[in-house]
């Protein structure tokens, strides 16, 4: 799993790539949440271009995000899902959370 954020006047893009479960979700949400925290981004998009691979740790991963955001006063979106893995998230109902382009 790799991570890679650029924060450009308080919008930031996390570029994934690789894959979310169980085994690396913990290690994601700490870099992630270091980041929010330090940088208090107003707005986050997390690029799923590069996931190969999602369970439902990557849907708790988001949520967990979006709500830390909203907390500091920012928001979250996700970008670039591949088809199976937005389904995966419509099905989950985030959706209706979490804006998903």
């Amino acid at each position: 799993m790799k991570i890679d954020i650029k924060n450009e006047n308080g919008t930031a893009i996390a570029k994934l790539s690789g894959e979310i479960d169980h085994h690396n979700a913990k290690e994601l949400r700490a870099e992630l949440d270091r980041f929010i925290v330090t940088a208090q981004p107003q707005e986050l998009a997390i690029d799923f271009g590069g996931i190969t691979f999602m369970d439902s740790s990557g849907i708790g991963l988001i949520m967990g995000r979006s709500k830390l955001l909203k907390e500091c006063g920012g928001r979250l979106e996700v970008i670039n899902p591949q088809p199976y893995i937005k389904r995966v998230m419509k099905l989950s109902g985030i959706d209706r959370v979490v804006k998903i382009r």
